[in-house]
């Protein structure tokens, strides 16, 4: 388990990570988000001791990291995983990471294997590809079987196989009763492997909560529907309360009812519906929404179609073919 309490670090002026207090658990992966700059590696090397917080105090199974007697067999870390001796072959550097930390040879060849790089095992890292260099930093974080486990972008260069692979190896650490701490800015993959979340901005947690909770709260879920009854289909939508507004291709977007809801009402009136189906809220858009005041650089984005076209509907608009 991870636990910070007050937690903060400055740099002269500047306060990268201000008085934050969270808590990492066994048993589930927990995503940790955030802008650029938000104060993401800040607080993961503080977790490693690579870093002295300012104030408060981070620990690992109730102690900090450096006064663990074995570092290796407590917390096991992927931060940067080119930062190796390109002189060194895959093997010799897990093995000199092994000797270090009273580790048995074998599991040098265990967590070769299990990262699939036993066909370049004995070959030099300097010339490793990008996701190369990512399955040898993660066997490296193996490397001691330890029981809490930070990853920071463990997908960066890997292909889809790759990715599948870390996204298993992952989950499956965290069903084994693992501390698991994963930062990324790969939403979808986040959507697919993170059970729980924290999000910090401008160094102070701004989310520390379930996936699926902070999803429904900080985006919307709507029914989207498209009918040749375009217009007289919204009139009685509307008239239930249910806000309703255009969508690409004639369609419409109904916030606050099901898809069911929507069918039953068009069949009760006798309207014809061409396509009924739910549209469900991303984290990609939570994430958006929650962080957009703590992001430093914003570039020119064009709108999306179905944002812009909200501007033109009229409840006595016909659309297109009725």
């Amino acid at each position: 388990m991870i636990t910070a309490r007050g937690l903060t670090k400055r740099y002269g002026d500047t306060t990268a990570v201000a008085a934050v207090d969270f808590a990492v658990r066994p048993g589930s992966v927990t995503g940790f988000l955030g802008p650029n700059g938000a104060g993401k590696s800040t607080t993961m090397r503080m977790i490693l001791g690579l870093d002295r917080p300012t104030a408060g105090t981070v620990t690992v199974n109730g102690r900090a990291y450096q006064d663990h007697p074995a570092p290796l067999h407590e917390v096991g870390a992927l931060l940067e995983a080119k930062a190796i001796h390109g002189g060194r072959t895959a093997y010799n550097h897990l093995l000199w990471l092994a000797k270090s930390n009273g580790i048995p040879r074998r599991r040098v060849d265990e967590v070769i294997g299990m990262v699939g790089l036993d066909n370049v095992a004995r070959k030099r890292s300097g010339g490793f590809s990008l996701g190369m260099g990512q399955r040898l930093g993660i066997a490296a974080a193996l490397l001691g079987d330890p029981g809490v486990l930070l990853f920071d972008e463990p997908v960066n260069g890997l292909d889809p196989e790759g990715i599948r692979w870390i996204r298993t190896l992952i989950r499956s650490l965290a069903a084994e009763g693992r501390t698991v701490f994963v930062s990324s800015h790969l939403m979808s993959e986040m959507a697919l492997t993170a059970d729980h979340l924290l999000v910090i901005g401008r160094g102070q947690i701004l989310a520390d909560t379930d996936m699926n909770d902070f999803i429904a709260r900080n985006s919307s879920a709507y029914v989207h529907v498209r009918s040749p009854h375009g217009t007289q289909l919204a009139h009685q939508l509307a008239t239930r309360g249910w806000r309703v507004e255009p969508a690409e291709d004639g369609a419409l977007a109904v916030y606050g009812t099901s898809a069911e809801q929507v069918g039953d009402v068009a069949g009760s009136n006798g309207l014809h519906v061409h396509e009924l189906r739910s549209v469900h809220a991303s984290l990609e858009e939570a994430f958006m929404r929650l962080t957009a005041d703590s992001v430093d650089y914003h570039a020119g984005v064009p709108e999306l179609p179905d944002v812009a076209i909200t501007t033109d509907f009229h409840a006595n608009r016909t659309p297109a073919g009725v």
